[in-house]
């Protein structure tokens, strides 16, 4: 039955359909209400996945087998395929230095590598790489010093927007961190600022404006304010704009900044079994945490990272099991030889 069908026949059961109430106009706009509620589920469209969704969906699901040729694989893809990968690596916690490596392409604008193993090393081949990002987010990347930082910041010219934080680590380096974003003076002759060129002015973030940092201390969010008037500290969006610009959307907070290349895929794609690794309170520093916390944060991180791991041996145990059962079974042999016999003959016809 098409669509058109469906609402003449939703139409004809909502003429017969009678409420018994004293209010005749309330039963009215009740059924109105309920008709043009069933008639707008009737002609919603549902667009189904494409076949690039699909298949990127089956690779993601298989991606542990293949991260040792990746760069092999991924050389001829195109720009927004490695980055759905990306993606979908960083969610199945399978995101490290030489996944990210293989998959960075020189026309991508946006980076994700937060909550990954991705350290210096990457994220510096990222930005050899890589010279035209404007959004980064290394948000939870326990893994990144304040080298990296620094390399992010003096290497990537275009940057606009820095997701960093999230976690006691990563918030202790971004503290360390944050006088890698003052403007420095190469002349400190001049009496007034606006007396300076513009290439007077360096080793700072020059383009950076946004910082998206949620469990920012106090401390830091004042010196960044007072130091740094160009940047500002988690923006809140607003109609009227900020600073005569609007927030952008890699800016904007509780945003994921790769959503939009794997909103086609099943979320089943990088489901994992093991344990979900529990969210830390904003106000909880490192230092206040007790040691028994401490343990359990590190062996759920650790078994976390492993959880992967533990998928493969299972599915390569299983196709273990599954082989020796073909080569002991007298019966699965024959329809094994046969079934290639088959083949052959087939291929030579």
């Amino acid at each position: 039955m098409e669509k058109g069908e469906d609402v003449k026949a939703v139409t004809k059961s909502f003429e017969k359909l009678e409420f018994h109430s004293d209010s005749n106009s309330n039963c009215k706009s009740l059924k109105t209400y309920l008709f043009s509620s069933f008639v707008t589920g009737l002609l919603k469209k549902t667009k189904p996945p494409s076949l690039v969704s699909l298949c990127l969906g089956l690779v993601g699901k298989h991606l542990e087998d293949i991260i040792e040729d990746l760069g092999e694989i991924a050389v001829n893809f195109p720009a927004d395929i490695k980055m759905a990968i990306a993606a979908i690596a960083r969610r199945r916690r399978l995101l490290n230095d030489d996944v990210i490596i293989s998959l960075a392409d020189s026309s991508w604008e946006t980076l994700d590598i937060s909550v990954s193993d991705v350290s210096d090393l990457g994220l510096g081949k990222v930005m050899e790489a890589c010279k035209s990002l404007r959004a980064v987010d290394i948000s939870r990347c326990d893994k990144i010093t304040t080298a990296g930082y620094s390399e992010l910041v003096q290497n990537c010219h275009s940057l606009e927007t820095l997701r960093c934080g999230g976690s006691p680590r990563s918030d202790y380096t971004a503290r360390r961190c944050s006088g890698i974003f003052k403007p420095k003076l190469n002349d400190v002759d001049g009496e007034s600022w606006e007396e300076l060129d513009t290439t007077e002015i360096a080793n700072g973030a020059e383009s950076l404006v946004w910082i998206v940092w949620q469990n920012i201390d106090k401390d830091s969010l004042e010196i960044l304010c007072t130091e740094c008037p160009c940047i500002t500290v988690n923006p809140k969006p607003s109609p009227f704009g900020l600073r005569e610009a609007a927030v952008p959307r890699e800016a904007l907070p509780n945003i994921t900044l790769d959503d939009p290349v794997v909103k086609d895929i099943d979320p089943s794609t990088w489901a994992v079994c093991g344990f979900t690794r529990k969210a830390v309170s904003p106000s909880l520093s490192l230092a206040e945490m007790s040691v028994a916390e401490k343990f359990r944060l590190a062996f759920v991180e650790r078994d976390t990272r492993l959880a992967p791991k533990r998928a493969k041996n299972a599915r390569q145990h299983q196709r273990r099991a599954e082989k020796e059962w073909m080569m002991m079974n007298t019966r699965a042999k024959a329809l094994a030889l046969a079934s290639q016999v088959s083949k052959t003959l087939h291929s030579r016809n």
